[in-house]
């Protein structure tokens, strides 16, 4: 057996060491973060890519841009994965006008949505992924107002970039969130959660498979329905895998990581630490799905979670260290 997902998990440990000594001003998590998005490709971190694309959005953008600041490092990692970070962050800067054109608020979310629209269509595509985008967000606050923000922007932009219908779309994500929403606390994470199932193009037996399996991982103790978390629900829900064979390898994931150097109790929490760990193995389970188009959408999905997530714990506790 090739147990790839730990293969992930080990290069992944690597990476976080090879970028502990580098960028020492930068926020730890955007650090480990951008091992992880190496060790999701199967690479080494390049330091020197990720350095010259680091200068490279400085050169290009303002001091006070959205582009920099703690999550600059993130994108600059992606971009150094990109094969061409000069044309990616062009066709990045250039969509970003685009969305803001049509009255999105600025947000290092809505980069992130820039750069996938700006990678994945062309750029004769690119006003109608982005009128689509728009529409997407729009359809989505109508049905669901108080929990449709600036944390939906990356998933109305894939919703906006697949062949998804509008209406069509967007009622199949209000049904969902409308079976989940009494299940889970927090409201908004269970958005997303029902924009990942939608997008995976789901039928009516997904809710089961995922309270069935929230419900196999709480007997291992294993809390995969908090917030930063939740969406993985909707990820390992969507795989073909028998619910207790993923519990297992969230479980051997888990504490594989915790044993790392770099990993322990005191430097990465709980949830931080299940989140990377849950990306490593659905990243892995994902890959060797048969439907391609499903594999594509889950590998998008899993990276664009953890740059979300991360993001969102990156504010959460820069807002509570400033009170």
């Amino acid at each position: 057996m090739n147990n790839t997902w730990e293969n992930k998990l080990e290069l992944f440990a690597k990476n976080v060491q090879i970028m502990k000594s580098e960028f020492v001003w930068q926020n730890v998590s955007i650090k480990r973060m951008a091992a992880l998005l190496y060790a999701l490709e199967g690479k080494t971190v390049d330091l020197e890519a990720i350095r010259q694309c680091h200068n490279l959005i400085k050169q290009n953008t303002g001091p006070f841009s959205t582009f920099r600041g703690s999550m600059a490092l993130g994108l600059a990692a992606m971009l150094s994965l990109s094969g061409n970070p000069e044309n990616s962050l062009s066709a990045t800067l250039k969509v970003y006008k685009l969305l803001k054109d049509v009255k999105f608020r600025s947000s290092y979310l809505l980069v992130v949505a820039a750069y996938r629209i700006a990678i994945q269509a062309d750029a004769s595509d690119y006003e109608n992924a982005v009128t689509r985008t728009r529409a997407f967000f729009d359809g989505m606050k109508a049905k669901n107002l108080f929990y449709t923000g600036q944390d939906d922007y990356i998933f109305a932009a894939m919703s906006g970039l697949s062949g998804l219908d509008l209406a069509e779309g967007t009622e199949r994500i209000k049904q969902i969130y409308n079976q989940l929403k009494r299940e889970f606390r927090n409201k908004n994470s269970v958005q997303i959660l029902a924009q990942v199932l939608v997008l995976g193009e789901a039928d009516d037996s997904i809710v089961n498979r995922v309270l069935a399996l929230r419900d196999a991982l709480r007997t291992q103790k294993i809390k995969l329905d908090k917030a930063y978390t939740l969406p993985f629900l909707g990820i390992f829900a969507l795989l073909p895998v028998e619910i207790e064979i993923i519990v297992n390898k969230i479980g051997e994931a888990q504490d594989a990581l915790r044993n790392k150097k770099g990993f322990r109790t005191l430097s990465v929490s709980t949830g931080e630490l299940l989140l990377l760990a849950a990306t490593i193995v659905a990243s892995d389970y994902a890959e060797n799905i048969k439907d391609g188009v499903l594999t594509a959408t889950l590998s998008t999905c899993i990276a664009n979670i953890i740059i979300a997530q991360e993001a969102a714990m990156v504010a959460a506790a820069s807002s509570s260290s400033s009170v």
